[in-house]
């Protein structure tokens, strides 16, 4: 097997300062320095504002990230680039490929992988266009549902779809909202993410809910950053028709403040707990201490979380998101709702009615979802694309 060279670009990537900043895209591009005969290039640029917006706190741990290092095995090089916060996305893509294009050019890659659709994907583009080399990107949600709709970045976006070798989307739901902004759905294939069965597996639910605290009563949680679009708020209004349920917030956000007076306004607070960021590490723990996992987004591509919470046998409440129907698939996953309180009082009240087996409902993933298969898939569409340019 001839060797393949890949330089993936990805912005979002864990970190010193963001240890759980896109843990999914480090596991799969460990799952492809896995596989025999590839050599990987990881390079994490790091965006920060000019002088001296620089010097403000929020940036101090990124200013302070080494440009290379050995992060968990993986080489990763952390070149910085300048952004301008809230109104300068559009000029992240040139401003990536930049500061990539010289630890490109030494690595001497045979394809360019973008984990990302937006910012990564234009920049791969300029990169590739440069060394004249094919490229490919994958897209996984927001970079979608947001980028590409608003007007300052699609442009991009469907100019880098156009131009790639191949490209990837986490479900095919993602695959159709990509035709939907113009892009060639023949170029998609569907690449499911990974799932670590030995740590989220099925385990004794009394056990979690003591190792973590909480007493006997039905406990609904959900995982993600507590911002507007991922839906706590009607979670929290559901629970007036859910009463002695308790709801488990783990993340943190801008919203908090807001959901803190919520919860009190409509007298639910005492049953509604803040748990801050929780490590992925912990995660597994808390999947198992729910009886359900509630996750009302407005937008997702196939959200790790989803997959985590079936692996550990909860069942899952979502919207109609993304590939929600990709893996609600029976009863047994869960339900799809409505993205209003009543819907989702309904779902809950149903499966603490009848609550399904946790074996059964970790079944319901068939297999779909695993890391080495992740990595063999994303190294044989990356092998494609490199053959595309001969």
């Amino acid at each position: 097997m001839t060797t393949l060279r890949v330089l993936s670009i990805a912005t979002l990537f864990p970190d010193a300062a963001r240890p759980n900043f896109g843990l999914f895209v480090e596991k799969s591009l460990r799952a492809l320095a896995a596989e025999p005969g590839v050599e990987l290039t990881i390079v994490a640029p790091v965006g920060l504002p000019p002088f001296p917006l620089s010097l403000h706190p929020r940036y101090r741990a990124l200013r302070d990230l080494p440009l290379h290092e050995d992060w968990n095995g993986l080489i990763v090089r952390r070149p910085r680039f300048t952004l301008l916060p809230k109104i300068g996305a559009r000029f992240n893509p040139a401003a990536i490929a930049r500061v990539v294009l010289p630890i490109a050019r030494a690595a001497a890659p045979d394809v360019i992988d973008a984990q990302f659709f937006y910012p990564d994907g234009p920049a791969a583009m300029r990169v590739a266009a440069a060394l004249g080399l094919p490229f490919s990107v994958k897209a996984r949600g927001a970079d979608i549902s947001h980028f590409g709709h608003d007007p300052a970045t699609r442009p991009q976006v469907v100019a880098a779809a156009a131009k790639a070798a191949g490209l990837l989307a986490v479900s095919a739901a993602m695959r159709d909202d990509m035709a939907a902004i113009g892009i060639d759905p023949a170029k998609v294939s569907v690449h499911y993410t990974g799932i670590d069965a030995a740590r989220f597996a099925p385990g004794d639910r009394a056990a979690a809910r003591a190792a973590l605290g909480m007493d006997d009563a039905p406990a609904i949680v959900t995982v993600g950053a507590l911002i507007a679009r991922k839906g706590q708020a009607l979670v929290i209004e559901a629970l007036a028709a859910l009463p002695g349920v308790h709801y488990w917030l783990a993340g943190a956000g801008e919203e908090e403040g807001r959901y803190r007076a919520l919860a009190e306004r409509l007298g639910v607070a005492p049953r509604v707990h803040f748990l801050g960021a929780v490590a992925n590490a912990d995660l597994s723990q808390l999947y198992r201490a729910a009886d359900a996992v509630v996750m009302p987004s407005v937008s997702e591509g196939l959200a790790n979380a989803w997959v985590e919470a079936l692996s550990c046998g909860t069942p899952i409440v979502i919207s109609d998101a993304g590939g929600a129907a990709e893996l609600v698939t029976s009863p047994i996953a869960g339900r799809i709702v409505a993205r209003t309180p009543p819907a989702i009082a309904a779902a809950v009240t149903e499966i603490l009615a009848a609550p399904p087996a946790p074996t059964a409902v970790a079944a319901t993933l068939d297999g779909r979802f695993d890391w080495p298969r992740n990595g063999r898939e994303l190294a044989a569409h990356l092998r494609r694309c490199a053959r595309s340019d001969e």
